[in-house]
């Protein structure tokens, strides 16, 4: 079983002893009308809340089997000091699913969950053992990420290697949407009206540099471009278009510094088809219900970690 508790959603899910998920459970966080995410303290309470409902349903899901191991994300990401109250409200829900059921327990990051979740949903698991790059892009992070074999039966373990150098695309994303009346998360909203938009959008500059870039000023040229009267059709493509873009030129880069190094793509953003289809030819994406926050990955690398100490 993995539980994994973001700012975004609570997630509970199971695999079996073959890596087949079983149940992929999910309920987002709610978000107030005109407001751009939760406080912490908002958020450790409706995973609280949330999170009974959840571990019940999983518990249906497995039809009487046994739960012999269970793993939570407990970190956002591998970097050291990487720390979110969040994440303590499915830590103690896992360590006490661990007491009572008498099961292993083990701990990952939330950013290993959602690469995890992508190699299995676009049948990508063959590049585990070997070295493969993965672009994780939500609200929380624009990483790019060197995936080599990991260590203590661990699938993987990664590496920065570049991404953002101040907010996250997915941030960019939900301030453009909220700011023209959206609700958040804006991201699948905002595609929408992307789709409606019948002119070419504004192609202002991007900032990349190597495999570093920079996403602050494209809030504020949307913000812009809306209160000058543009639709919110065209602001939308505009959005999502500047951080396509973006992410095609940083792949474009890696490619060149890391020759044919086979390529993920992982996280929230990555959902929007509209950037799926630009940058497809690059990598493997995730199926959209793998590519939200969700705690598959995390089942799936709790599952592999158990059955290599067996």
């Amino acid at each position: 079983m993995g539980i994994d508790t973001s700012n975004y959603t609570t997630s509970v899910a199971v695999c079996d002893s073959n890596g087949n998920v079983i149940a992929n459970l999910k309920a987002p966080l709610p978000v107030k009308e005109g407001e751009r995410g939760l406080r912490q303290s908002d958020a450790v309470f409706h995973h609280t809340v949330q999170l009974p409902r959840l571990l019940s349903e999983a518990r249906d899901s497995v039809s009487g089997e046994k739960i012999v191991a269970v793993g939570v994300s407990a970190r956002p990401t591998d970097r050291e000091g990487s720390y979110m109250p969040c994440f303590l409200a499915g830590v103690s829900a896992a360590s006490a699913l661990q007491l009572g059921a008498g099961c292993e327990l083990f701990t990952f990051s939330h950013q290993c969950g959602h690469i995890m979740s992508a190699l299995y949903s676009s049948e990508s698991l063959h590049l585990i053992g070997k070295p493969f790059a993965a672009f994780h892009v939500s609200g929380g992070t624009t990483d790019i990420l060197l995936c080599t074999p990991g260590k203590d039966g661990r699938p993987f373990e990664v590496d920065r290697i570049g991404g953002t150098l101040d907010i996250n695309a997915g941030q960019a994303i939900d301030r453009a949407g909220v700011y023209m009346g959206l609700r958040f998360p804006a991201g699948a909203a905002l595609e929408k009206l992307a789709r409606r938009c019948n002119v070419r959008p504004s192609k202002e500059k991007i900032c990349v540099n190597g495999l570093s870039c920079n996403l602050s000023g494209l809030e504020n040229k949307a913000c812009a471009l809306y209160d000058k009267g543009a639709p919110a059709e065209e602001v939308a493509a505009f959005v999502i278009d500047f951080v396509k873009r973006t992410l095609l030129k940083l792949t474009e880069n890696l490619l060149c510094e890391y020759k044919d190094i086979p390529i993920v793509y992982a996280g929230g953003v990555m959902s929007c088809g509209i950037i799926k289809e630009e940058l497809s030819a690059y990598g493997s994406f995730a199926l959209p219900a793998f590519s939200a926050d969700n705690a598959a990955g995390t089942a799936l690398l709790t599952g592999k970690t158990y059955l290599k100490e067996i």
